[in-house]
């Protein structure tokens, strides 16, 4: 196995041009921040953009979690791929994870500075630092399911350059993930939203008879719901109940990005009346 490292600080560019990297050098597989990727597919692992702290980011992103890393190694072995490349932010962290995950040291160390302009490298660092944007080297339709809690743009970038018209730049599709709810760069979900379409989406489900009221609670991992509703008599509480989490799951997590943590309803009143005209 070839191993290559891209290495550069935090924030200045790395995932951009991983992509783009690995094709340039016909690298199979890629290793960014935890999670093992190939093409436009996540192979294994969990985002080290995923951790509530940075602390967390740290431990995901160098595979000290034992499970992590035999998953990852597992799935290296049954691609069958002949090179790898790691992105760190140093020489040494991509020496500890190839260690981890049982791999050769790297035989190549690129550095961001080779492959990004100074101008390229203050633009990542600025966006980072006033949009905490984040990019992971694969399309948005292959990561939406795997970051429920996280605003998730598509990013597409041409590459390469060509004075014939009969040759095409390679186009190379990434995404941008930023953490949840409080702020997401310039755009913002106000607690009001949230309470807002929790309460239609609960009262439209069958046997509500009206909803009292919504709690948000935002979290470093997500949020939680607090919901008190009325129930129809006749109808089959818990079973209402069930119906009202799964439906405020799937269709906020669907509209919003955002990671419900949990959800939790509790039935107030019994009201007289029919569900069936809800």
């Amino acid at each position: 196995m070839q191993v290559f490292a891209l290495v550069g600080s935090s924030g200045t560019g790395k995932s951009h041009r991983a992509s783009y990297l690995a094709f340039k050098h016909n690298i199979d597989l890629i290793i960014d921040d935890g999670l093992l990727i190939q093409g436009n597919s996540i192979l294994a692992g969990k985002s080290a953009k995923r951790e509530a702290t940075r602390f967390g980011a740290v431990k995901r992103a160098i595979f000290h979690d034992q499970e992590h890393a035999a998953e990852v190694k597992k799935k290296i072995s049954e691609s069958g791929a002949e090179n790898i490349l790691i992105l760190g932010t140093s020489e040494k962290m991509t020496k500890r994870i190839a260690t981890k995950l049982e791999l050769p040291p790297p035989q190549e160390v690129i550095r961001i500075e080779e492959i990004a302009s100074p101008r390229a490298i203050d633009r990542a660092l600025e966006e980072r630092k006033k949009k905490n944007s984040h990019v992971i080297p694969i399309p948005t339709f292959a990561i939406k399911k795997d970051f429920p809690g996280y605003l998730i743009d598509p990013l597409r970038s041409f590459w390469g350059k060509s004075n014939r018209e009969d040759e095409k730049k390679l186009i190379i599709e990434r995404s941008i993930v930023r953490p949840i709810f409080n702020s997401f760069g310039t755009f913002f979900i106000s607690e009001q939203a949230i309470v807002q379409m929790t309460t239609h989406i609960a009262s439209q489900i069958t046997g509500v008879a009206r909803v009292i009221k919504v709690d948000v609670i935002s979290r470093q991992d997500g949020v939680t719901l607090d919901i008190d509703v009325n129930i129809y008599y006749g109808d089959n509480v818990p079973s209402v109940l069930r119906n009202i989490q799964t439906a405020i799951k799937e269709t906020i997590e669907f509209l919003t990005g955002l990671n419900l943590v949990s959800i939790q309803v509790t039935a107030r009143r019994i009201e007289l009346g029919s569900g069936l005209n809800n």
